[in-house]
């Protein structure tokens, strides 16, 4: 039911039954339900601070970090299935991922799974990182500081 329905039906309860309290309240609990309906009906839309375990506060616009005269990419990992298909859904969000079967990583990739390396020097890093984040296969995305 749309807020102005909402709004016309508990209008023409008249005054006496359906006064400016009980209008702003019916509103209200009407918009907390639909906000909290769209969290459940929408469960790939993750907060990056889920599953992005590095700040990105210090990430300029174009994915650098760092004092001017030292400005460098922020490389990261994670681990999906060792699937074709997931590899492609992965490469095709990031095109900076490099894939890795062997190494383990801080991510501690296990046996059927591969290490995904990528970087934030790239246009739309922020989205990329959320819709990396939002792929339910994925549990983290950690930094990699290349130890």
């Amino acid at each position: 039911m749309g807020a102005l329905r909402l709004l016309s039906s508990i209008m023409l309860l008249g005054p006496d039954l359906a006064g400016p309290k009980t209008v702003k309240t019916s509103i209200r609990l009407w918009l907390g339900g639909a906000l909290l309906a769209l969290g459940f009906a929408a469960p790939g839309c993750v907060s990056l601070d889920s599953k992005v375990r590095f700040s990105l506060a210090a990430i300029r616009p174009d994915g650098l970090s760092g004092p001017a005269d030292g400005l460098v990419a922020v490389d990261y990992e994670f681990c999906v299935p060792a699937d074709a298909a997931v590899l492609a859904e992965v490469r095709a969000i990031d095109p900076t991922v490099r894939i890795s079967l062997v190494s383990r990583g801080r991510s501690d990739r296990r046996e059927g799974q591969a290490l995904c390396l990528g970087h934030t020097h790239q246009p739309g890093w922020r989205e990329i990182l959320h819709r990396l984040a939002s792929l339910p296969y994925i549990a983290e995305i950690r930094r990699c500081d290349w130890e």
